[in-house]
C-alpha cells in the first residue's frame, strides 16, 4: 500500500507538482515509514531531471520490467560466452543482442508513444520511421 502512494510522485506532470506529492506522501506516511521520504528528498537533485522529460518517455523509464529484461538478455549473452579475444568482439556481440531484443520493444508499456516523442525531439539520432 505504501509503494502505491508513491505514484503521484513520479507520474506527477511537473517538477513542482512531483514536490506536493511528496510533501502530501511525507505528511501521511512519515510517522510510520520517515525513511521513504528522507530517501526521496536526500535524491531530489538526481531524481528532479527526470520531470524535464515529456510524460511519454517518463512512462517508460518508470516501468522498469523493460529496463530489467534488456539487463538480463544482455548479461545473458555475456555470461554464456565467457571471454572474447578483444573488446571489439564483445561490443559486436552486444550490439547484435540489442538489435535482436529491440524487435520486443513493441510491447513495452507506452514504447510507440515514447519513440515518437524521441523522434521529435532528436531526429537526427533517431532511425527513419518511415519504409520504403
Amino acid at each position: 500500500m505504501v509503494a502505491s502512494e508513491l505514484r503521484p510522485i513520479y507520474t506527477a506532470p511537473t517538477r513542482d507538482s512531483a514536490e506536493l506529492a511528496l510533501e502530501e506522501f511525507a505528511g501521511k506516511w512519515d510517522q510510520t515509514h520517515p525513511t521513504i521520504s528522507q530517501v526521496w528528498r536526500r535524491n531530489w537533485d538526481r531524481i528532479a531531471p527526470f520531470f524535464a522529460f515529456a510524460a511519454e518517455i517518463r512512462k517508460v523509464i518508470y516501468t522498469t520490467n523493460a529496463v530489467e529484461s534488456l539487463n538480463m538478455s544482455l548479461h545473458k549473452i555475456i555470461k554464456t560466452r565467457g571471454s572474447f579475444p578483444n573488446e571489439e568482439a564483445a561490443v559486436k556481440l552486444l550490439y547484435l543482442a540489442l538489435r535482436n531484443h529491440s524487435k520486443k520493444w513493441t510491447f513495452v508499456q507506452s514504447w510507440c508513444e515514447a519513440l515518437n516523442r524521441f523522434q521529435v525531439l532528436w531526429p537526427e539520432r533517431m532511425p527513419s520511421l518511415e519504409r520504403n
